[in-house]
């Protein structure tokens, strides 16, 4: 159990050296981790983000690119060039200069949204929201699609159900298929037709087969149950410790979680000018990502013996259910989902590293308080 611990915190202390991808680095390119935010007051010239959630409340000059479970451009967002998604959702509610595509569970253009070019989205569902707009073409293979705001072009909807809101502006001609519902008060500006082909074909702009919202969902609930189970299986009494630490001290944990979202992209900074250390920075990156997603799985793992807690049931694999379980619904909430998602992501980092730091201290002590055989003799 020790030399597991030790490596454990090996690989914590490197990646936490070496992380250049998260938050706060206003000239990073690339970024990784359990949540990727460009800040409010924060510019970047363009954005690649690999992450549990991809947040932008800044200005993306360029264009953004993201492998992420959500992705979400807010109201005070802004992105000079593409947003190109796959995620579980993508929701836009700030300004769009270019394109959006989108491979999602869900891809949302939320009330005073502004895409100054065409939208392409192969998901489980799309929304257009009163206030929102659409300076060019729409093109949409869905399982729904509900429009309520603006398209200035075009738009060419593949879906079940095709729903044209009373405040429905399309401006172009409207091709779809699928069944259709036309409020009072929609307009279509051109023809208004039927094409039983666009049904079969993915929108322009997306790759490979349309992929359900619960499809994505299911997917993080299995692979966070499975490394659950693997940390459980094969660090026992690390995991409890941490999964401890996480419900005793959950604003210390998200604390220790928060600073080192801040510290370790100055410290990538120092490494990054030395030219040398730019190789060990990429794989740093990589290595911190995977701890930020085992931090992400103790934190489910922690909700799980919270909520047992209150009741006669106990026991680490019950725990490890249900955590994983209760947080893969609640992060589905609208508007609230992101904001669980990181707070349980920064408990449980937080009290991962917490749990190493306090470990290895204690074997340290240890080893000093052990006295040394050839000085005795």
């Amino acid at each position: 159990m020790r030399g597991n611990g030790r490596s454990l915190l090996v690989v914590v202390l490197v990646g936490v050296v070496v992380l250049g991808a998260l938050p706060g680095v206003a000239t990073a390119v690339t970024r990784s981790g359990g949540t990727v935010v460009v800040a409010e007051n924060e510019t970047v010239d363009e954005l690649e983000a690999f992450g549990g959630s991809v947040v932008v409340r800044g200005t993306v000059e360029g264009n953004v690119s993201a492998l992420a479970g959500d992705v979400y451009v807010t109201e005070t967002g802004r992105v000079g060039g593409n947003v190109a998604g796959a995620a579980g959702s993508v929701r836009i509610a700030g300004v769009v200069d270019g394109d959006v595509a989108g491979a999602a569970g869900s891809l949302t253009l939320a009330e005073g949204a502004t895409v100054g070019g065409d939208v392409a989205a192969g998901a489980g569902s799309l929304t257009v929201a009163e206030g929102a707009t659409v300076g060019g073409d729409l093109s949409a293979g869905t399982q729904t699609a509900s429009i309520n705001g603006t398209v200035q072009g075009d738009a060419e909807i593949g879906a079940d159900e095709i729903i044209l809101g009373p405040a429905a502006v399309i401006e172009g001609d409207l091709t779809y298929d699928g069944s259709l519902q036309r409020a009072d008060g929609a307009v279509v500006g051109g023809a208004v037709e039927r094409d039983d082909d666009l049904a079969t074909a993915a929108p322009a702009g997306t790759n490979g087969p349309l992929v359900p919202a619960w499809v994505s969902v299911l997917y993080g609930l299995v692979t966070n149950l499975l490394l659950g189970a693997v940390l459980l299986f094969v660090f026992p009494s690390f995991s409890q410790r941490v999964v401890l630490e996480a419900a005793r001290n959950p604003a210390l944990s998200g604390g220790v979680g928060i600073l080192s979202l801040i510290v370790v992209p100055l410290a990538l900074l120092l490494l990054v000018v030395t030219l040398v250390g730019i190789p060990l920075a990429l794989v740093g990156s990589l290595v911190f990502g995977l701890l930020v997603w085992v931090g992400g799985v103790y934190g489910r793992f922690a909700v799980g013996a919270v909520i047992l807690a209150y009741t006669d049931r106990e026991g680490e694999w019950a725990a490890l259910l249900v955590g994983v379980v209760v947080v893969a619904f609640a992060v589905q909430i609208p508007f609230l989902g992101w904001v669980v998602n990181v707070a349980v992501g920064l408990v449980g980092l937080g009290a991962l590293l917490l749990a190493l730091t306090s470990g290895y201290r204690r074997r340290r002590a240890e080893r000093q308080a052990t006295p040394d055989v050839g000085a005795v003799t």
